[in-house]
């Protein structure tokens, strides 16, 4: 008998498997060919502890000694600048005061990033405390840590079947039985949630889209910030020795194998080509992933109120890596009856039962 059947293995799965292995046996079931293939094979993979509603600013504070120490740490030096028109300051200094950014002079900002257009870019601001996320490293580590601790992590098990509780009976290409499921499913987690007669909490999945260009110029970006648009109206993000560039789009979507707009994507290009001295010329791959909202875009974590033996790691919203350790801890805590470090006005704020009548 398996005690804890997780549905999905994204970093929201893995995670909280990994967490939960030290208290049974957990058993994984990835439908794709490969781990973190949707949302989690697609993220900016930045830290930024200060982006976010107010609970997750919290799950991503207390993620950062995770993030920074565990097997030798995942972080690298990045930092983060906005930029603005002269006609955006009161948006801008919103933003400077959300992100908690300092502004700096022009000419500053175009020493860091020489290809910023002295014509159009009115305001800078910039901070050092953001961090490149060694993404798969990660998704490996916590394989790893179920594995070690006697679970499996299985691929090309899609889900086809749910019934129980007592035990839930998984039907994925085999039988699975298990104390109880883990609905780590992403875009798929409310279908997840009906095939298992719990019902949907109203997850949204938005699609963000992303291309990969030559480095602007035949600048060595290496040492760039992530440069955001204000409003987050696009973001560029240097990636080995290229540029990611996003029109940080959210556009609500079924849940599908993403894939870029085009028109989005143009329009995204455009806002990043009116703050440079560089035109795009040509764009090397284009790709799309899901960021699955709840209604109240807080991350779903814990126990069904109804059926507590279905656990939800859902709606991470593009804060999933970021607040990986904190949230997974959270999960096992509230599983396994434990006290969370969390407080506890933020833990209801993320509970399920605040999604059920």
């Amino acid at each position: 008998m398996i005690d804890f059947l997780v549905i999905g293995g994204g970093i929201a799965g893995l995670s909280a498997g990994a967490r939960l292995s030290a208290h049974g046996k957990v058993v994984v079931l990835e439908a794709e060919e490969a781990l973190g293939y949707h949302a989690s094979g697609r993220s900016a993979a930045l830290f930024e502890a200060n982006y976010g509603l107010p609970e997750t600013v919290a799950l991503s504070k207390a993620s950062d000694a995770y993030h920074r120490s565990a097997n030798g740490g995942y972080l690298s030096p990045r930092g983060l600048m906005l930029v603005a028109g002269p006609d955006q300051r009161a948006d801008f200094e919103a933003d400077v005061t959300e992100l908690g950014l300092e502004p700096m002079p022009l000419e500053q900002a175009i020493g860091l990033v020489p290809i910023l257009n002295p014509e159009t870019v009115g305001f800078a601001a910039h901070h050092e405390a953001a961090w490149d996320l060694d993404t798969d490293r990660m998704l490996q580590d916590f394989a790893r840590e179920i594995r070690g601790n006697g679970g499996q992590v299985l691929t090309r098990r899609r889900v086809t079947s749910i019934s129980g509780p007592g035990p839930w009976v998984v039907e994925a290409g085999e039988t699975f039985e298990a104390r109880s499921v883990v609905n780590a499913a992403g875009a798929w987690a409310d279908q997840v949630a009906e095939m298992a007669g719990v019902g949907r909490i109203g997850l949204t999945p938005c699609r963000r889209s992303m291309a990969r260009l030559p480095a602007p110029g035949g600048h060595d970006v290496s040492g760039w910030p992530m440069i955001l648009g204000v409003n987050e109206s696009w973001y560029a993000k240097p990636d080995a020795g290229k540029l990611l560039v996003s029109p940080a789009d959210a556009e609500p979507v079924e849940p599908h194998d993403a894939w870029a707009d085009d028109m989005v994507l143009a329009e995204g290009l455009a806002r990043y080509e009116a703050m440079v001295t560089e035109p795009v010329t040509r764009l090397e791959t284009s790709w799309a992933g899901l960021r699955s909202f709840a209604p109240d875009r807080r991350l779903v974590l814990g126990p069904d109120p109804a059926t507590p033996s279905f656990v939800w790691c859902a709606g991470q919203g593009g804060y999933g890596f970021q607040t990986a350790p904190a949230a997974s801890q959270l999960v096992a805590d509230l599983v396994c009856g434990a006290a969370p470090d969390l407080d506890a006005a933020t833990v209801a704020a993320l509970r399920p039962e605040r999604l059920r009548p």
